[in-house]
């Protein structure tokens, strides 16, 4: 009965693993299939093949702006927001102090905060700042929503890292921004390129912070929510969204492949050491 009961768990898990990826990502699917059709309304049947939708990409000069900003920006807040994570990562895994907790709680916060309503927050903060919106408070917007996914990566890297190689730089006589730059940041390397990667990703593909606190320079999503009030851009747009799912997807599977080897290298080191 109890390998009866197990072999019927582990269908049931199956089954509905199966349909929650197929709930997920159909959906999904159907971008990149409109987006090659050579009709200018998405439905089936498929009217024929086309690159066309694409290849008018490179000739919109709108576009091509959005894209440059959405660069700009995503840079900047994943650089930003990998500093601010390293800082907070190395706190919380290093120190014992008071408060610790409600730190890391508060940094947290974003992620299950309705993000609409800390876009309001940051818009009334940034006004009453004296702020003009533009894509310096876009960056502002991002980090606060990407640092909390940078030091999930990051606290990763730093647990289980061997305090005795710190401890045996300052011994040979090293500093402690010293010891921090020659062996800490190397060892967690690839923790923190898997966090510029996924916080580059995030602040790529994330529009209602972008929507609130954007001047006149808009945001690849910021152009796509506008061209969709326009039937004849559809095909554009569905070409355009296709790329971002690709380049978030590719990104995505750089930084966590570096995230699990970084996981790897600290427990090899940690077994070693043992």
């Amino acid at each position: 009965m109890t390998a009866m009961r197990r072999f019927l768990a582990s269908g049931w898990l199956s089954a509905y693993a199966f349909v929650y990826v197929v709930f997920l990502y159909l959906p999904v699917i159907f971008l990149p299939i409109f987006s090659v059709n050579s009709a200018a309304t998405p439905k089936f049947p498929l009217s024929g093949f086309t690159l066309k939708w694409y290849q008018d990409l490179p000739r919109n000069p709108a576009l091509l702006e959005a894209a440059w900003n959405s660069l700009v920006v995503g840079v900047s807040a994943a650089m930003l927001s990998t500093v601010l994570g390293i800082l907070a990562a190395r706190s919380i895994t290093r120190y014992r102090y008071p408060g610790r907790r409600a730190i890391n709680g508060l940094i947290m916060a974003p992620l299950v905060l309705p993000e609409i309503i800390v876009a309001i927050s940051m818009l009334l903060v940034i006004l009453q700042l004296g702020l003009s919106l533009s894509l310096f408070t876009i960056v502002l917007g991002h980090v606060l929503i990407c640092v909390p996914y940078s030091m999930t990566v990051l606290t990763a890297g730093f647990e289980g890292f061997d305090r005795s190689l710190e401890e045996a730089s300052a011994d040979l006589g090293e500093s402690a921004f010293g010891t921090f730059r020659r062996v800490t940041l190397p060892m967690v390397a690839p923790a923190i390129i898997s966090s510029l990667l996924v916080c580059f990703t995030i602040s790529l593909d994330e529009f209602i912070i972008a929507f609130f606190l954007t001047g006149t320079e808009a945001t690849l999503p910021i152009y796509i929510w506008g061209q969709l009030r326009f039937a004849s851009k559809l095909p554009g747009v569905l070409a355009l969204g296709t790329l971002l799912l690709a380049a978030s997807f590719l990104l995505m599977t750089i930084a966590e492949v570096l995230r699990r080897r970084a996981a790897r290298r600290t427990q090899n080191e940690g077994g070693l050491h043992a």
